[in-house]
């Protein structure tokens, strides 16, 4: 119904902020990273915006960028995952952080997330991951120098750097960006996950 609202930010609040509009002001049910994105009050911001309808209430939630909105219309699509509780989850890690972790199945990193225990975070893991793709976790892979790529090609690949540079490539990076990134992680640990997890952060530029 309401795509975005701009306006001026006249409060701000635990859990929510107010955006005069028209000559409206409109309370939006906001993540705590939504709230700190949140420019000081009487400057204005534009807030991508979800109207929920139920029996009882009709809510509206603000996020500060479409892809925080995406990430929770995904996280409230699993099965017993509420509005409320999405956006504890959206508050409790960055936005790229938390896609690494649904696509590495990182149940102990989501599990972080209040009112989210390891069966939650695994049901959200299995049910999410073929949702999120390498658009959402790096809005684009910047091109690396061939000296990088030369990291891992001088001193051999390990079994666990081959089986990175093979799940990097199926999420659509080519061999010599994910070579490039794996050689440029300091003391690369030994297991693939881990690596594959440091590998993005790297092309994410993080």
């Amino acid at each position: 119904m309401y795509a975005f609202i701009e306006g001026e930010v006249c409060e701000k609040a635990n859990g929510s902020l107010v955006l005069l509009a028209a000559g409206v002001g409109w309370q939006l049910i906001c993540s705590n990273a939504t709230l700190q994105a949140a420019p000081p009050l009487g400057q204005t911001m534009r807030c991508h915006t979800f109207l929920s309808v139920r029996e009882d209430a009709m809510e509206l939630y603000g996020f500060a960028t479409r892809e925080e909105k995406e990430m929770f219309l995904l996280l409230t699509s699993v099965s017993g995952i509420g509005p409320k509780t999405a956006l504890g989850i959206l508050g409790a890690m960055p936005l790229r952080d938390l896609s690494l972790a649904i696509l590495l199945n990182d149940v102990n990193a989501l599990s972080r997330a209040p009112g989210i225990g390891r069966k939650t975070a695994q049901r959200i893991a299995l049910e999410l991951k073929d949702k999120i793709t390498q658009a959402d976790v790096s809005s684009a892979a910047s091109s690396v120098p061939a000296s990088g790529a030369g990291a891992v090609a001088a001193g051999g690949a390990s079994g666990a750097v081959m089986e990175a540079i093979e799940a990097l490539t199926a999420l659509g990076y080519s061999s010599m960006e994910a070579r490039s990134a794996i050689g440029k992680i300091q003391d690369p640990p030994d297991k693939p996950e881990e690596l594959i997890r440091l590998a993005l952060r790297a092309m994410a530029g993080m």
